[in-house]
């Protein structure tokens, strides 16, 4: 047999091949152009029922004015604050594809966007000269962004059970196993409407092969292997993948023209995460990965009424929170005076904004003669924690003191969490970014699964944080730690 005869084949398997990877790309984005259309069409709906419902209830309830508006009225509000709704999401980039961490971003979305889309009604109502009530509009601005976080966890919920079944799902390779790949990795993990799985991360340095990265997550289940560079086609073809992410933003020119070549070799798609120090402080958004771009660099900034807002949120809610929960206080207090001997209260100092020293007040949880300033323990087995402070540590009890600090100002109830002053001596560069706001009560990352270790060795929580940082993302991490909080208790 010739040579010629003798590859033709394998040249007609390659064919076929190249055939069923063109279809297939060519079905999730036919998937992916139905889902943003069927979503945009249930935000609508949704605003629109948040709408017309607050109509009703106010009507059926008596509440407020007794003035009875015509339902066409009605059905026009309804309508505006609809139509409203998903223009700013559209403008929010809600259906571009990427997802955000921990799934905050779509969340204050989720409570913004209706907000301002019934502001704009009730300008209209004032324009015009409707006959809406204010009791209408308050329980619009609670009942439509609950709808919306409610028709969004389903919706998602749903898409994710799609791709379980095999439908609209792609295979992803990650080139780079650092913060960036970190970050892509648990990116299209929590970007549901890509349908980008990661299935490998390959990396040059020989001491990570056969490690693995853990999705940055609320348990971080999923994880993906990391396998030794270089990236090859025959590589590729083996993970049976769509599309090769570069997530090495100093990468050679040499070498993005290799891992160019092989994905090419491969016939698959090829993305590049370059010009952007994600370690560093060009922390953005989200990650377009459905694009193959990143949003441009920024740092971050603060308005003066955010922070007079959040400064008088954190007075009145700490106010409150420590008159409602005194009872509670004391008796904590008294059962750790029982369980061993020693104060209440653990008082120790910590790092705060600018890099000022403060007392941050604790429930003490070990006993009086482990060390005062150490690593905190990784387990609640700990032989430093007492039997009561083992239990107040898995509740989180041991935590209600700094209320105090953010009655004082010295924190808030959202930010990073304060470091003692010993690791913060030895901070680099990108973490002594989360030095530039109050320190918080909760964040990011103690929502994460990666609060099982230490702060400083995951600060992607606290950089995203810091450039995303606004009054409603600051709702929607409360309203997110409550959740975590009732879960914990369950």
């Amino acid at each position: 047999m010739s040579a010629s005869e003798s590859a033709t084949p394998r040249l007609y398997a390659e064919a076929i091949a190249a055939s069923q990877r063109e279809m297939r790309v060519a079905s999730t984005q036919l998937f992916r152009g139905v889902l943003a259309c069927v979503e945009l069409t249930v935000d609508f709906l949704t605003c629109a029922i948040g709408v017309f419902a607050s109509y009703a209830l106010q009507a059926s309830l008596h509440v407020g004015s007794q003035v009875q508006f015509p339902m066409r009225q009605a059905l026009a509000a309804s309508v505006l604050v609809a139509l409203c709704a998903v223009l700013f999401l559209q403008w929010n980039g809600a259906y571009r594809g990427g997802g955000s961490l921990l799934q905050i971003r779509e969340t204050e979305r989720a409570i913004r966007v209706p907000v301002q889309s019934i502001l704009v009604l009730l300008v209209f109502t004032l324009l015009l000269g409707m006959n809406f009530s204010i009791a209408s509009i308050l329980i619009a601005l609670f009942l439509t962004p609950f709808l919306l976080m409610l028709q969004k966890l389903i919706f998602f919920s749903i898409i994710r059970k799609l791709h379980v079944m095999g439908y609209g799902m792609d295979r992803a390779v990650v080139y780079g196993a650092r913060y960036a790949g970190k970050r892509v990795v648990s990116a299209l993990f929590h970007s549901v409407r890509l349908g980008l799985c990661p299935v490998m991360v390959v990396d040059d340095n020989p001491s990570l092969d056969g490690s693995c990265i853990l999705e940055m997550g609320y348990r971080g289940r999923r994880s993906v292997p990391v396998q030794r560079g270089p990236v090859t086609p025959e590589m590729l073809k083996s993970c049976k993948c769509s599309v090769l992410i570069v997530a090495l933003p100093n990468l050679s020119s040499e070498k993005q023209t290799v891992v160019a070549n092989a994905a090419k070799h491969a016939g698959i798609r090829i993305a590049f995460l370059s010009g952007l120090e994600l370690e560093e402080h060009q922390w953005t958004q989200s990650i377009d990965i459905d694009g193959f771009s990143l949003a441009p660099k920024a740092g971050p900034l603060t308005s003066w009424p955010y922070a007079i807002g959040k400064r008088t949120v954190d007075l009145v809610v700490s106010s409150l929170l420590l008159i409602v929960v005194a009872p509670v206080l004391l008796l904590i207090a008294i059962l750790i005076r029982l369980d061993s001997p020693g104060p209440a209260l653990f008082i120790q100092k910590r790092v705060g904004r600018n890099g000022e020293l403060f007392n941050i007040y604790k429930f003490r949880s070990m006993y009086t003669n482990a060390p005062r300033y150490d690593f905190s323990p990784s387990t609640s087995y700990d032989p430093r924690i007492t039997k009561i402070g083992r239990f107040i540590r898995q509740t989180s009890l041991d935590e209600l003191p700094q209320l105090i600090n953010v009655f004082l100002g010295s924190m808030s109830l959202v930010g990073p969490r304060p470091e003692m002053p010993f690791i913060v001596q030895d901070y680099a560069s990108e973490h002594r970014q989360r030095l530039q706001v109050t320190p918080g009560v909760t964040g990011l990352w103690q929502l994460s699964a990666d609060r099982a270790f230490q702060i400083h060795d995951n600060i992607q929580y606290d950089l995203y944080y810091l450039r995303n940082r606004g009054f409603f993302l600051d709702i929607a991490i409360l309203i997110h730690t409550l959740i975590f909080a009732i879960r914990r208790g369950i």
